[in-house]
């Protein structure tokens, strides 16, 4: 019976659940919520209540399960109706997440933020956009930081800026449609070329001109208010402008290369095999010859015992990689060589039943994957 007394009968305990907070008039309150449910109610996707909420009632402490009290909503909210109060904790609210999926969530706001830039900005001296990959590099080389509370647009817009200062990248310009009074054409022209724009073609018709040119985004709205004060018209074509001739012979190139690369792997490979042969032929020898001299220094005292033992152990200490098909030195150098990028490489090669590589074949076949990711990446 004693038991029964020792256990809370006020608290509801809930766990696994996503808690959203809001902190009024010094209190704290809070409700309980399905994961991956708030984000869909605040972005409009989610419209039902009771898909979100997993209970229609107000928290002190949703872990301990302590129940808001009625004065207090009445004196924060002004009524003590409890989905009201659901529903404004659920728009207003701080979600409370765990530290993975923070993290997850800052990983995929990153790469929106990398997809933003890649999508807005070109190479100036090829006029061509970067690829996803190297716009993530040079994110993490000016060392960027996501903010969860400022949308991926803005914050692509402000690493713009900020990759300008230190890297060959430019704002990929749209391209617009003018159309104007043929009276205003000297005016109009004038203030335009302050803007330094690319005039694609230029056409009369009647009493109007229509002109397609392209332009830095950064003076869209300039271009927008000058055009209607020449009581003119504005049609926006393609927002970003990317070079487009040439492009096959540029991915012929690539795969030139990337057949050669290829080729000279396959050399590389065939030569390895042969010194790897060759050098399994000089160490049997070298071990055979070892192993006589250290029998004669045996067989000549004490000391050379000693001596003869401390070969034997040194040869013993080499540790040989199957994987790699290499000795990798003693126990520690065994430990960091399976740390190491090239027994990494050989491992995945061994799933997929293929010869192991040495180091040097490992660099050119990494490098080969990364030219294939980047011709599959590249957008033009």
């Amino acid at each position: 019976m004693s038991k029964l007394i020792l256990q809370p009968v006020g608290q509801k305990r809930l766990t696994n659940v996503a808690v959203v907070r809001l902190k009024k008039h010094g209190m704290r309150f809070e409700i309980a919520c399905y994961k991956n449910k708030v984000l869909s109610w605040r972005s409009g996707v989610e419209k039902d209540l009771d898909e979100v909420l997993q209970s229609h009632t107000v928290y002190s402490n949703v872990s301990k399960g302590i129940l808001a009290k009625s004065k207090d909503l009445i004196k924060s909210f002004g009524t003590d109706d409890q989905e009201k109060i659901c529903s404004e904790v659920l728009n207003k609210g701080e979600l409370q997440i765990a530290g993975k999926e923070r993290e997850s969530q800052l990983s995929s706001q990153f790469r929106d933020i990398a997809t933003i830039v890649m999508e807005k900005t070109i190479n100036p001296e090829t006029d061509r956009p970067y690829t996803i990959n190297m716009i993530e590099r040079l994110m993490h080389e000016v060392h960027f930081a996501v903010d969860p509370h400022k949308s991926s647009k803005q914050q692509a817009l402000d690493l713009i800026r900020e990759l300008q200062k230190h890297f060959p990248i430019k704002r990929s310009p749209m391209r617009l449609r003018l159309i104007i009074p043929e009276i205003q054409e000297a005016n109009f022209l004038q203030k335009l070329q302050t803007w330094n724009p690319c005039i694609v073609s230029k056409e009369v018709s009647g009493n109007q001109l229509s002109m397609v040119c392209q332009i830095e985004p950064g003076y869209f709205r300039d271009c927008d208010g000058l055009v209607r004060d020449c009581k003119g018209r504005l049609e926006i074509l393609s927002v970003p402008v990317h070079k487009e001739e040439d492009v096959r012979v540029e991915v012929d190139d690539g795969e030139e290369a990337l057949t050669g690369n290829l080729h000279n792997l396959e050399l590389g490979r065939s030569e390895s095999e042969s010194q790897v042969k060759r050098l399994a032929e000089s160490m049997n020898k070298t071990t055979l010859g070892d192993n006589s001299s250290s029998n004669e220094k045996l067989g000549t005292g004490k000391g050379a015992g000693v001596e003869g033992t401390a070969i034997n152990h040194e040869e013993k200490r080499q540790q040989k990689c199957t994987t790699c098909n290499a000795n990798v030195g003693d126990a520690k150098q065994y430990r960091d060589h399976f740390k190491s990028d090239w027994h990494k490489h050989n491992l995945k090669r061994k799933m997929k039943q293929l010869p192991p590589l040495s180091p040097e074949e490992c660099l050119v076949d990494r490098e080969v994957i990364d030219v294939r990711k980047d011709l599959g990446d590249y957008s033009f």
